[in-house]
C-alpha cells in the first residue's frame, strides 16, 4: 500500500508547491490536494510538477460541475505535461449543498451526469477526442497536448452505482471517510466486481482517512470529532458511515500510537486499499509537534505495508 498525504495547510500558492517538495524530499509516494475554496489544486500541481522529479501528485477531488468535461481534460493533460506523468485525475460530485447552495446549479441526476462526463472526459485525456452526445454533454473535440501518458482518471464513489461506474470506465476510487469495514464488505467488492466485468485492469482504491498518532487515544477521537464533525452531516458520508457501523467520522479516524496506527493502516490494506491518504490532524496544545510525530510515522511506514 502507497503512502500519500492529503495536502491541508497554508493556502499561500508558494506555500502549496512547497509541500509538494517536502513531501517528495520526506519520501512519501505521493501527495493529493483537494480543491474547495482555496488555489485552484490542477494549477498549483502544475507549478509543482516543474519543480519536482519522483513524487506522484493527485487531486482529491476536483468537483465536476462547475467545469465542462472538455476543461477539465485540458487542464488534466496539462499538470501530466508539466509533470512529466506523474498526476492523476480525481474527479467527484461534490454535494448538493455546495452545488446548489454555493454555486446555484442544479444538483439532479447525479449519477447520469457522472456517467456523462466521464464519456466525454476520459476518451479525451485517453485518446484526444471525443464524439458524444447525452443528455447533459454534447461534445466533439479533440484536444493537442502531449503527454508521456495518459492521466489515470479515478472517481469519488461511495454509493453501488458509482462504484460501478468507477470500475467499468476508471482507473479507481478515491474515499473519504470509509473505515476498514465497509471498505472490505462494499467499497472493494462492488469496484473490483465492475472492473473485472468491463474487462478492465484491478482498479486503484485510494482510501482517505484523518490520522493522528497521539498516546491519548480517546483525546484524539474527541478532537477528531470536532474537527471532521460537517462530514457526518453529509448524505454521502452518513451512508457510508452507516455501512461501517460508525457514529461519526471520530470512529472511523486512526489514531492512537506509533504501533496502533500501523497496525489500522495494516487492516486498510489487508482490506483492500492500495494506497493510505493521509489526513493528519493535530492533537493536544503543541499542534506543530503533534502532526511532526504523525508525519513522522507515516515516512518511516512508507514502503513498509
Amino acid at each position: 500500500m502507497k503512502m500519500a498525504i492529503f495536502f491541508g495547510g497554508t493556502s499561500d500558492v508558494a506555500g502549496q508547491v512547497q509541500a509538494v517538495i517536502d513531501a517528495e524530499k520526506d519520501g512519501f509516494d505521493s501527495i493529493w490536494f483537494g480543491q474547495i475554496f482555496a488555489a485552484d489544486a490542477l494549477t498549483v500541481l502544475a507549478l509543482a510538477g516543474a519543480r519536482t522529479q519522483l513524487i506522484e501528485m493527485g487531486t482529491s477531488v476536483v468537483p465536476t460541475y462547475p467545469r465542462h468535461p472538455v476543461v477539465m481534460a485540458q487542464q488534466a493533460l496539462t499538470v501530466q505535461a508539466a509533470s512529466n506523468g506523474r498526476f492523476s485525475l480525481g474527479i467527484g460530485l461534490s454535494h448538493a449543498p455546495v452545488v446548489e447552495g454555493m454555486w446555484g446549479m442544479k444538483y439532479e441526476r447525479p449519477a447520469v451526469h457522472m456517467r456523462e462526463y466521464l464519456s466525454v472526459l476520459v476518451p479525451l485525456v485517453r485518446q484526444g477526442s471525443v464524439s458524444f452526445s447525452g443528455e447533459f454533454f454534447r461534445v466533439n473535440q479533440a484536444l493537442q497536448v502531449p503527454v508521456p501518458k495518459p492521466p489515470p482518471v479515478l472517481i469519488a464513489a461511495l454509493a453501488p452505482v458509482m462504484l460501478r461506474l468507477a470500475g467499468e470506465m476508471t482507473d479507481g476510487t478515491v474515499t473519504w471517510m470509509v473505515g476498514r469495514k465497509a471498505l472490505e464488505t462494499h467499497i472493494v467488492p462492488r469496484l473490483t466486481k465492475a472492473a473485472s466485468e468491463a474487462g478492465r485492469p484491478a482498479p486503484r482504491v485510494v482510501v482517505g482517512l484523518p490520522v493522528a498518532v497521539a498516546d491519548d487515544a480517546a483525546s484524539a477521537r474527541e478532537k477528531a470529532a470536532r474537527s471532521f464533525q460537517i462530514y457526518g452531516t453529509l448524505p454521502n458520508y452518513q451512508r457510508v458511515l452507516n455501512i461501517e457501523g460508525a457514529g461519526g467520522p471520530a470512529d472511523v479516524a486512526l489514531v492512537g500510537t506509533e504501533a496502533e496506527v500501523e497496525q489500522q493502516l495494516r487492516g486498510l490494506a489487508s482490506a483492500g486499499a492500495t494506497e493510505f491518504l493521509a489526513g493528519m490532524f493535530p492533537v493536544g496544545d503543541d499542534a506543530g509537534a503533534s502532526l511532526a510525530r504523525t508525519r513522522a510515522c507515516l515516512q518511516g511506514l512508507a514502503g513498509k505495508i
